[in-house]
């Protein structure tokens, strides 16, 4: 059963609550390794997914989407780091009239191949042998003759379903080619002396058919920008509750990750190449293998060539708003909801009805009696499942999950924006609504955002006028921690991750040596 925003939002509240409780309290961390068979196939494990107008000087007119793969590279991860899956299909979704269901997808396939189809050798002894790296000498721009292995991908545009729907390819706006040289990881500082000029080379202007104006596309490594205490905060929050109910501690834990690479799939796009009759989209991102993969126990000579893959794609990865599936789907059904898709979402209607995050924090915490009793949460169904009214949620929406991002809220200068985004613009009475839940900025703080949520600040807020339109269950009676929920945090500071001003936003990855 999927609700109508006309309808009632009992059955998924919980959902919401649980979802937002998870980010923020028990599983800090955004969607890496959230799923038993997900695990398996790191290649195709989405970490982070962001939707937001673009705040670089002079692109405000654009939108930027990314898409993060790979999650906890290390970047040493040599010889071989970390390509991308050429049997693989990564995609990017935009509903843009609320139904829950994809208008346009972006689709990306990958192709590796050895350097000049053997790869480079070298004359040892009268006979030429491969080399066993994936470089041979200094690399210095696409296309490098060093390289040995030839990293490239494709991007076409789905409209419609994404399967059955009609495709056409997004070529080089240099010379109108669909094959795009994807940047080798930072293998480090001795191979590519200069990464950050190196991977600008691989920032594509682009044609999109169907769209008047010139987009942009990137991808290829990236520092992790999610900040979290990882090992910390999964083993039952193991932090004295002093730090997270201080403010003045945000900062207090490193980010377990920040060592850590990802690889990204950036596009920026203009917003009238993406919105129909509603300013509001929504987003998610997707990955998905063949159905049969058959193993060659004698793999010819080549690269990845130990297997052979056929079928229909099938989804296995799925990932809108940050942490659903990682702390709020039961271990069972974890890979269901890695294959499932938004208009579907109401077979998990059991997970927001009768959530088990709030008790698990009230055992990990040991406060007993802190959970908001405002049930059913239409709070967090109105901020998450639905988006909220006057802010993000579309005319006519289907409740569901992903991010949701109102077009026409103007873009905030970097410096200026709120690290709590709406909630943070609420307690400032300022005036930065382009964050999240209205999207998501790589300096929003997800966590801390979610945990108000979550724990009834937005309760608070409501108050009994019903302030914000939740409801009039919603409000401070129903939230025993008050206005101290506005004042919870995971002691993790997401604003001082290091980010770069301009598309692709997230910083030059770290570097295999120092």
């Amino acid at each position: 059963m999927i609700c109508n925003s006309r309808a009632p939002f009992a059955p998924l509240a919980p959902l919401l609550g649980a979802a937002l409780l998870a980010t923020c309290g028990l599983a800090t961390a955004s969607s890496h390794r959230e799923a038993p068979f997900i695990t398996t196939v790191p290649k195709v494990d989405a970490t982070d997914f962001y939707l937001f107008r673009s705040y670089e000087g002079g692109r405000s007119d654009y939108i930027t989407v990314v898409a993060n793969y790979v999650p906890l590279q290390d970047a040493y991860g040599g010889p071989n780091y970390f390509a991308m899956d050429p049997n693989a299909l990564y995609e990017i979704h935009l509903d843009n009239n609320g139904d829950a269901v994809e208008d346009i997808s972006f689709q990306f396939r990958f192709q590796n191949k050895l350097a000049g189809g053997s790869g480079v050798t070298l004359p040892i002894g009268g006979k030429n042998v491969a080399i066993p790296l994936v470089q041979a000498g200094a690399v210095t721009g696409p296309s490098s003759p060093s390289l040995n292995l030839a990293e490239t991908f494709t991007l076409d545009i789905k409209r419609g379903d994404r399967r059955k729907g009609s495709t056409a390819a997004v070529t080089n706006a240099s010379g109108g080619s669909t094959s795009f040289p994807k940047p080798v990881d930072n293998i480090g500082v001795k191979t590519i002396p200069d990464y950050a000029g190196y991977a600008a080379q691989h920032i594509y202007t682009v044609n999109i058919p169907g769209c008047a104006m010139p987009a942009k596309v990137f991808v290829g490594q990236r520092q992790d920008p999610f900040a979290v205490n990882l090992g910390t905060i999964f083993d039952l929050v193991n932090a004295p509750v002093e730090v997270i109910t201080n403010p003045a501690l945000i900062n207090a834990v490193p980010n377990t990750i920040a060592d850590k690479n990802v690889t990204t799939l950036a596009l920026e796009v203009h917003s009238s190449c993406l919105v129909k009759d509603d300013p509001v989209v929504g987003g998610w991102t997707s990955a998905s293998l063949r159905q049969a993969r058959l193993l060659d126990g004698s793999p010819m000579a080549g690269h990845q060539t130990a297997e052979k893959v056929g079928g229909a794609w099938t989804q296995v990865s799925r990932l809108g708003m940050p942490l659903v599936n990682e702390v709020v789907i039961g271990l069972k059904d974890k890979d269901k909801f890695n294959a499932s898709k938004p208009h579907g979402d109401g077979q998990f209607i059991d997970y927001v009805t009768n959530p088990t995050l709030p008790a698990l924090l009230e055992i990990a915490l040991g406060l007993p009696g802190i959970a908001p009793t405002n049930f059913p949460r239409n709070d967090l169904v109105t901020t998450f499942l639905t988006g909220i009214a006057g802010v993000n949620q579309p005319r006519n929406v289907v409740a569901s999950e992903m991010l949701r991002l109102n077009t026409t809220i103007p873009a905030v200068p970097f410096a200026q924006q709120n690290r709590l985004g709406i909630v943070g613009n609420i307690l400032a009475g300022g005036n930065d609504n382009a964050g999240f839940p209205n999207g998501r900025r790589p300096k929003d703080d997800v966590v801390d955002i979610a945990l108000v949520a979550v724990m009834g600040g937005l309760c608070v807020a409501n108050g009994t006028t019903n302030a914000l339109g939740f409801g009039t269950a919603c409000n401070p009676s129903a939230v025993p921690l008050g206005a101290t929920a506005f004042s919870l945090h995971d002691a993790v500071d997401q604003a001082v991750v290091p980010l770069l001003p301009a598309f692709p936003y997230l910083n030059t990855p770290l570097p295999g040596s120092r």
